[in-house]
């Protein structure tokens, strides 16, 4: 298979990583900016080109993967489907609507697309999800929920203020919620929005929230407490708290585990999570990004589907506007 990777800023050379760990042997990258280009190209050698179209042309791909700011995703996947096309997208903040429209058009018959998911590939949130399924701890009655990472750590090479997460509508911040929400939710269902808090309390420098605290109702019905920020430092910080009528369950990243209790089992019992390798320069292992690559890739050969869809990414932004026309500023 040909695969064509559209940007290439940090996630597109991770795109090109996972492929290339994979065994997909004929690449090629797509960015307007010639510093990356040249830097794609040498790290391992594969032709790159300044547009799409010229890429299309030339390289003639069997797949594409959109890995631009999040208001580029959507361009490049009409496209995609225009050329009938399999499609990868990173995980979208902006243009609901387009993806809504892009859905109806692609539902029956159109080319995959096929929105990223990748928290839903990580340790800690699939042993959650194997644990709640079972029936461990009952019947899920709470769920609180805190994740953080300083944004200028992201990207340690380039200041904030030079790329997407510095801007209102494509702030660290916000596009982080729908990121937690879409493995939440496949865990817990989708949640009815209750409020939300969030506004502006650090010392980033840039005109963006920098924290959300939500409150929603999931099925069942549980409350869950979600607390999104993107200032903790020196480390990044993940911890799931989830209480079920006979037990709880405990994912934290700072120990690396998820632990469980329950009625039959009052002793805590710690599950160790395998931590993978991270690139030089990259904080999260590759394991998770190459096997929700390699669920792309058989989903693109064998037509079939992808545990993620643009009617998923859809409702998820639904609730992110519904919790922001609910919130309440922090002044």
């Amino acid at each position: 298979m040909k695969v064509l990777v559209i940007g290439l800023g940090s996630m597109g050379k991770r795109r090109l990583r996972n492929l290339k760990a994979l065994g997909v042997a004929q690449l090629a990258g797509v960015d307007p900016r010639a510093d990356r280009r040249a830097e794609a190209a040498a790290a391992s050698p594969l032709p790159t080109f300044a547009s799409a179209d010229e890429a299309l042309r030339s390289f003639a791909p069997d797949a594409i993967v959109v890995s631009t700011p999040p208001n580029r995703h959507m361009d490049y996947a009409f496209l995609a489907a225009e050329r009938r096309l399999p499609c990868f997208i990173e995980a979208s903040v902006v243009d609901a609507e387009r993806i809504r429209q892009l859905h109806e058009r692609t539902a029956h018959g159109g080319p995959l697309i096929a929105p990223s998911c990748t928290m839903r590939y990580f340790p800690g949130p699939q042993k959650v999800k194997e644990l709640v399924r079972s029936g461990a701890i009952g019947k899920v009655l709470n769920i609180n929920y805190s994740t953080g990472q300083y944004l200028r750590d992201w990207h340690p090479w380039e200041r904030i203020e030079d790329y997407y997460v510095s801007q209102h509508a494509t702030g660290g911040c916000r596009e982080i919620v729908p990121f937690e929400l879409t493995w939440l939710n496949d865990i817990f269902g989708e949640p009815e929005p209750v409020a939300c808090l969030r506004g502006r309390i650090g010392d980033l420098g840039v005109d963006i929230d920098d924290i959300y605290h939500c409150w929603l109702r999931y099925p069942g019905p549980a409350i869950a407490s979600l607390t999104i920020e993107v200032l903790s430092r020196p480390a990044a910080t993940r911890e799931l708290r989830v209480l079920g009528a006979e037990g709880q369950i405990v994912y934290s990243s700072d120990d690396n585990s998820v632990r469980v209790c329950s009625l039959s089992m009052p002793e805590w019992r710690r599950i160790p999570l395998e931590r993978g390798q991270a690139a030089s320069g990259y904080i999260n292992p590759e394991e998770p990004y190459i096997a929700e690559m390699r669920d792309f890739l058989e989903a693109a050969s064998a037509r079939s589907a992808f545990p993620n869809s643009l009617l998923d990414d859809y409702r998820v932004l639904q609730t992110l506007d519904a919790l922001e026309r609910r919130s309440v500023p922090i002044s």
